[in-house]
This record gives structure tokens, C-alpha cells and sequence, in this order.
């Protein structure tokens, strides 16, 4: 059906538009222009694909159906409206169009009224606040016998929630989507005295969420926060492949009680780092973790440990260097630095690390909410909190040492005091 639409898209929606791939994640800083892009997206495909058999339908969803109506309900009828015959149901916020298409706005607080439909495209408006399970158990299966789209849109609230959740997605699997990622500072959609003005208004956090789209912000005292966002935005965490020709070396945090945590990884010749997997388990002794290294059918460089390996145990008298040797596993122990100093290493490497998105996940979520203790006495952050993220963070750590070159300190000269006589010539 041909039918013009009073849309004008500015070049970072067209992009949008033309590189959709069934599951779209849309990351964008306030006053962007999503809602619109999503309508005329929708509008664009009904347009095009309306007229099936069964009757081509699309769903714009926010988290509370208030919000929807007064955010997309004014738009959809501006802009459907440029297309003769469009029928508008106020009562359910429904345009019909004269080619059978349907769109229609819904509320995630009100999931019951999404059960038994289908449809072939959705639009998640501010997916941060819409709840996992509605997604999962409602939208999901909507989309299922007819292989419909679906276009995620929001600004960063932090990690745990739906919008995170397929950040994650995306990253794991980039044939199926498509991720767009626009901040203030680089779309000049906000003029830049107008973001001075926001920036005094609100704290750093609160600036870097907002307009920044730092979805780390949100986690106070992150410590590898910045390093971690450098890497999403220069592509290196997403699909890494294992390489045959370089063996593989492992870091590990070994707990007793505690979790076990492992990274996998390989160096190339050139230093940068292929971080491959990430792998946590508890209650476990030595000689499961030894199973499970067989299992990948790796060829073994190096284990890195930390220096407490080598502390003997009250019960056996032996060391865990010693019960891992006899397991196949010779561990190397990584220098003894402050913690501070191996964060700092830490820090450094991130930058020369490419990891894959899919092994790496849990991992790479810890290090995101790696963060320090903040002190409400001195207003300001102490050491790291140990919590869940901490194991992971700490064998990261190890690995950063232990990949460190040995500092060589520099050769100190004797100085020689002489008296020396200067003869005019």
C-alpha cells in the first residue's frame, strides 16, 4: 500500500530504520526521539507488510498503559493519520488501517490483556522498567508462530533489568540483532549549552545515565564501570572466536567454601588478550575443576593462582599448589600485590581485552557491579565490597598480574664524589 506518512527522519533514525534485523536494541540518551521512531517504524511496516492472510498486527508496549497513552498515543494518530482510511478506537488506543494492518498500544502493568494475541512486530518503550516475566511469559510467545520483530527501546537504569538483559542478548548473538547506541555528546540532537545547563543540575551518575547512556552509572562505586563501556563501544565484547594455533591459560580465584572462579583466555603474539569463557561453581574439591579443564580438549599454557596457593593446610599438611600438581594442574603464582595496584592492572588490561559476549556473560556482569564501599563519615568510597561479584573480580585480577611483565627495577649508580682540578689551558 502506498501511502505518505509526515515523517522526516534525521539521520540517526534513518539508520535505525533501514538496519533493523528481528530483534532491534535501541539505547538512547533523553530527548532522542525514540517514541517517534518506534511509531513510524511500526506505521512503516504495516504499511509494507499489511494485507496477509491473517491480519498483519503490531503492539507498542510501555510499563504502564498511562504512560503509553500519553507518550505514543498523540503521535500514532499524527502520523497514521497522513494515511487515508486510517480508522483511531480511543477506547483501546487502536488505528486500523484501510490495508487490514493494526497497531495498538498496551501496558505491561496490565500483562493479562497481551495473553492470546499475536504479533508481528513489537515495540518495548522504556524496557528498563518493563518486568522480565512479562516479556518472557506474555510478549515472547506472541511473537512466535508468526516470527514477528521486535524493537527494544530505553536509557540505562543500571543492570538488572529487561533492558540490560538484552544488551546481553545482543551481544551473544549479533546475526539476529541489530544494537544501536547514541549518546548526547555524539548525536547533537541536545544543544550543547543545553547539556551544560543538565550537567550542573545533576551529579556525574546521574549525567552519565541520562545523556551518556552508562548503564554502569547506576551502580555506585563501580570500579571497572568506564573500561567496560570503552570496550562495548569499541566492539570488543561480542563473538571471539577460539584460536587453534594459541594455547589456552586460565586465571582463578580458588575459594574453599567459597565459589571457584575461573576465566579462560588466550594472548597473542601482538599481547592483546581473547578472553573466551568465564566459569563459577562451589562445593567442589580440586579434582572437579581439574575434570572440567580436561573436558574443553584445550592444549594448556599457563594456570594463574593467587600466592596463598601455597599456604599448607591444617587437615593434610599439603599445600593446594601441591594437591593441583598431582591433578595435572601447575599453577603459577602471580605476585603478591596490594589490591589497589592489581586493580589498577586490572584497569589497564581491560583495554587490551576482546571478550566473547556468550562464555564470558556471568563474568563480565560481575565485573560490572564490581563496585567499592561507599563511607557515609568520610563521603567517600573505601575498598572493594565483597559480595557475589567479588570472585570473578579477583581471579580477573590475578589474571592481570599475572600477565603483567616482571618490573625490573632500575639499576642504581654509586656515586663517586672526586675532587677534580681544572687547569686553564
Amino acid at each position: 500500500m502506498k501511502a505518505v506518512i509526515p515523517y522526516c527522519p534525521r539521520p540517526l533514525q534513518a539508520s535505525v530504520h533501514r538496519g533493523r534485523k528481528r530483534f532491534t536494541l535501541l539505547i538512547t540518551h533523553r530527548r532522542f526521539g525514540k517514541t517517534v521512531t518506534a511509531v513510524c517504524e511500526l506505521l512503516r511496516r504495516a504499511l509494507m507488510h499489511g494485507g496477509n492472510v491473517r491480519a498483519w498486527r503490531a503492539g507498542y508496549v510501555a510499563p504502564y498503559l498511562r504512560q503509553a497513552k500519553s507518550i505514543a498515543w498523540d503521535y500514532l494518530k499524527y502520523y497514521a493519520g497522513g494515511v487515508p482510511g486510517t480508522v483511531f478506537n480511543e477506547t483501546e488506543l487502536r488505528a486500523d488501517l484501510p490495508n487490514g494492518a493494526r497497531i495498538r498500544l498496551f501496558g505491561a502493568d496490565n500483562p493479562d490483556a497481551l495473553r492470546g494475541l499475536y504479533f508481528d512486530d513489537l515495540a518495548i518503550d522504556e524496557a528498563a522498567d518493563v518486568p522480565r516475566s512479562v516479556w518472557s511469559l506474555v510478549l515472547r510467545p506472541t511473537l512466535a508462530d508468526r516470527a514477528g520483530w521486535a524493537l527494544f527501546m530505553g536509557t540505562p537504569k543500571g543492570l538488572n533489568n529487561l533492558l540490560a538483559d538484552m544488551r546481553e542478548a545482543a551481544a551473544k548473538d549479533p546475526e539476529h540483532w541489530a544494537v544501536y547506541h547514541f549518546k548526547a555528546s555524539e548525536t547533537g540532537y541536545v544543544t550543547a549549552p543545553e547539556l551544560a545547563r543538565a550537567r550542573a543540575d545533576m551529579t556525574e551518575d546521574e549525567y552519565a545515565q541520562e545523556f551518556e547512556c552508562s548503564f554502569a552509572a547506576a551502580v555506585r562505586g563501580a570500579i571497572y564501570a568506564k573500561e567496560l563501556d570503552r570496550a562495548e563501544e569499541e566492539g570488543r565484547i561480542g563473538v571471539i572466536p577460539f584460536e587453534p594455533e594459541l594455547p589456552v591459560s586460565t586465571a582463578w580465584d580458588l575459594g574453599i567454601d567459597d565459589a571457584m572462579a575461573i576465566w579462560f583466555f588466550q594472548q597473542e603474539p601482538g599481547g592483546a588478550l581473547r578472553i573466551l569463557e568465564y566459569f563459577e561453581n562451589s562445593g567442589e574439591g580440586l579434582e572437579y575443576y581439574a575434570e572440567y579443564l580436561r573436558g574443553k580438549k584445550w592444549r594448556y599454557h599457563r594456570h594463574i593462582g593467587p600466592h596463598d596457593l601455597m599456604v599448607r593446610e591444617l587437615g593434610t599438611g599439603k599445600s593446594r599448589f601441591e594437591t593441583a600438581r598431582k591433578l595435572g594442574i601447575s599453577f603459577t603464582v602471580c605476585r603478591n600485590l596490594p589490591v589497589a595496584d592489581g586493580i589498577g592492572a586490572a584497569r589497564r588490561l581491560i583495554g587490551n581485552c576482546w571478550f566473547d559476549a556468550a562464555g564470558c556473560s556471568e563474568g563480565i556482569r560481575a565485573l560490572r557491579q564490581y563496585q567499592k564501599v561507599w563511607n557515609d563519615k568520610m563521603s567517600l568510597f573505601g575498598k572493594p565490597l565483597h559480595n557475589w561479584a567479588s570472585h570473578a573480580a579477583d581471579a580477573f585480577r590475578y589474571l592481570a598480574v599475572g600477565v603483567m611483565p616482571e618490573r625490573r627495577e632500575p639499576r642504581q649508580e654509586k656515586t663517586i664524589n672526586r675532587r677534580t682540578s681544572w687547569v686553564e689551558p
